[in-house]
């Protein structure tokens, strides 16, 4: 039995030195790739390639490879994370691709997101929009209270636990016309407004990180979907809804 014959591809990618400088594709032959080898995997045999003839590796971001961090985001055929559906890019597989075929290769694209180098953008806009109301008070009078003895109702911890898989990669940013976050501004709201640990800043929480979404210069909703249609965890809608009924009841409040 003849062994199984790898693919030969073509790989359009997006060089750029820095967020200063101009950027621009480069054309990259590579060949005999297993279609059992993840996407990471066939960047780092291309990268191992390049370093082999004294040239500049592309530089990508990578962490866990496990689909949690969400540090491997990739903007691959037009698609963030690539052609398949409900996974990051290190999830993806080499065999959703045909022998002969070019894939683009691009970061994500959103001002809020500058480009680092190459493949690597600047997400910490997120580490920021969730240090402007991203927590819960704890009380530490000596009255405190165990999590666990905290009664919650099951559809409100469903919905509560579905928010909270959202792991920051950025897809929503990435797959939106306008570059919206509200799908994980949603998110980040929609786990702690659902819980009763977070009631007590619940108002003041979703006027602070809206107001942090819009000064990192994130976009307005798009109303097209995409968002929850590229999210690797699957986040639904629902938490741009409540994320709008959050954010007007709090602005009642406060007039």
């Amino acid at each position: 039995m003849s062994a199984k014959k790898g693919l030969n591809l073509t790989l359009k990618i997006w060089r750029q030195k820095n967020n200063k400088s101009k950027g621009q594709f480069e054309i990259h032959k590579i060949s005999d790739v297993s279609t059992d080898s993840s996407f990471l995997e066939m960047l780092d045999i291309l990268n191992e390639n390049l370093i082999n003839q004294g040239k500049e590796p592309i530089a990508f971001d990578h962490d866990c490879r496990e689909g949690i961090c969400g540090m491997c985001s990739l903007y691959i055929n037009g698609r963030p994370h690539g052609p398949d559906t409900g996974i990051t890019t290190c999830q993806l597989h080499m065999r959703m691709f045909k022998d002969g075929e070019t894939i683009t290769i691009e970061p994500w694209r959103s001002a809020a997101f500058p480009v680092i180098k190459d493949l690597v953008v600047d997400r910490s806009a997120f580490d920021r929009v969730m240090a402007a109301g991203g927590f819960i008070s704890v009380n530490t009078s000596g009255n405190t209270t165990d999590a666990n003895n905290i009664l919650v109702e099951k559809e409100k911890a469903d919905k509560a636990m579905d928010a909270a898989t959202c792991i920051g990669c950025g897809a929503c940013v990435a797959s939106c016309k306008n570059g919206s976050a509200m799908l994980f501004v949603g998110a980040k709201v929609s786990q702690y407004a659902l819980l009763p640990q977070g009631q007590v800043e619940r108002k003041r929480r979703v006027l602070k990180m809206v107001a942090a979404m819009d000064e990192e210069g994130f976009g307005n909703c798009s109303n097209t979907g995409a968002c929850e249609v590229e999210c690797p965890k699957g986040i639904s809608l629902e938490v741009i809804a409540r994320l709008n009924r959050e954010y007007f009841g709090a602005s009642l409040d406060q007039a």
